[in-house]
């Protein structure tokens, strides 16, 4: 007999989620900061590590984690937090939570790929409705759809991946009414969108604002929280293994937090860059570019295949996402890079045609 003989057949279908090899490549397939620490940070970070202790279990708390996040990103003094090896855990720990038999968890899509994913992984029913055709939110579908299904958690992407646009504040606010369960509003390009809901977090009885400080620069240590009402966040508290944040993980990121300032003078410039990418693209004959509000935009072209290929052959590495949802026939999806970086796209992608 062979291991697909004794794994639930739902999880047998699935395939891993895929990371592409980028060895020798430029990267701008992950939306990952291209940004290094300067390099007295570097050498400070050293020794902060250095003095770490390996050898003891890390704070279950957090080690002050929590109140330095709500110090650096303006969260309400009301609000609870639960810290996740990054955003993926905080998904894996709300679906355990709320896999009651024949609960339901419903997000737009195309969306981040793990909404669905931990859906089968927790054997909560999956219930996606399609985006328009320009990746705004269809609301009266989403309304529909919530009213038909009652599901226990409704997730929605602000900005949305891998499609970019940002939906409107009323929508998100609408489906906050309409929700029966838990509502979550994914963050995890907030430091490159025009608003956010966490002046809600704590308040709102039904949301809970997820984000994750990978966007911001720090994909490295794994390392998201969730902010939401006590009552939601102590039974998510419940589930969450009790040492998830390393030792590690819990010294760089309070050390990034003592200097949030670079990593946010950092986003202003690749908000820059994305513009001046948005602009080339658009002047690009067949080329479709769709609004984005995060550190990356995605494109529709005339052959997406041929397209991912020549940059590839040019020692680009973006992300292609045609092939992976009806709707995102013949799009890529081109994370923003350091200027020099944009600058080789810009260069190679007439060979793209």
């Amino acid at each position: 007999m062979s291991a697909k003989d004794w794994v639930r057949p739902e999880i047998a279908a699935l395939s891993a989620y895929h990371v592409a090899d980028a060895t020798g490549l430029i990267k701008l397939d992950a939306m990952e900061n291209p940004f290094p620490l300067p390099e007295a940070l570097q050498i400070e970070l050293g020794q902060r590590l250095g003095k770490a202790t390996l050898n003891r279990y890390p704070d279950p708390h957090g080690g002050g984690l929590k109140d330095k996040l709500k110090a650096a990103f303006a969260i309400s003094a009301a609000a609870s937090i639960i810290l996740g090896n990054g955003s993926d855990e905080l998904i894996t720990l709300i679906c355990q939570a709320l896999a009651k038999p024949g609960a339901k968890l419903l997000a737009a899509e195309p969306s981040f790929v793990m909404y669905k994913m931990n859906a089968v992984f927790s054997r909560l029913d999956y219930i996606g409705v399609p985006l328009q055709d320009d990746f705004t939110l269809d609301l009266p579908a989403m309304l529909a759809a919530i009213a038909i299904h009652q599901p226990a958690v409704v997730f929605l992407a602000y900005p949305n991946n891998p499609t970019g646009p940002r939906y409107g504040r009323a929508e998100v606010a609408a489906i906050l009414d309409a929700a029966p369960g838990m509502v979550v509003v994914d963050e995890a390009y907030s430091a490159f969108a025009s608003d956010s809901f966490m002046d809600l977090a704590g308040q709102h009885p039904k949301l809970v604002v997820m984000r994750t400080l990978s966007k911001l620069g720090l994909a490295g240590i794994r390392l998201g929280y969730a902010v939401g009402p006590a009552d939601w966040m102590a039974e998510l508290e419940k589930v969450r293994p009790p040492y998830n944040i390393n030792v590690l993980s819990q010294t760089a990121a309070l050390f990034a937090l003592d200097h949030v300032e670079v990593f946010t003078s950092q986003a202003a410039i690749l908000c820059a860059e994305r513009a001046r990418m948005a602009t080339a693209l658009t002047e690009l004959t067949g080329v479709t570019v769709f609004e984005s509000e995060a550190n990356f935009i995605t494109v529709r072209m005339p052959d997406a295949d041929r397209a991912f290929e020549a940059l590839k052959a040019a020692g680009i590495l973006i992300k292609r996402l045609h092939g992976s949802h009806p709707l995102l026939e013949h799009c890529l999806r081109f994370t923003i890079g350091t200027p020099a970086e944009n600058d080789s796209v810009l260069a190679a992608l007439p060979t793209c045609f």
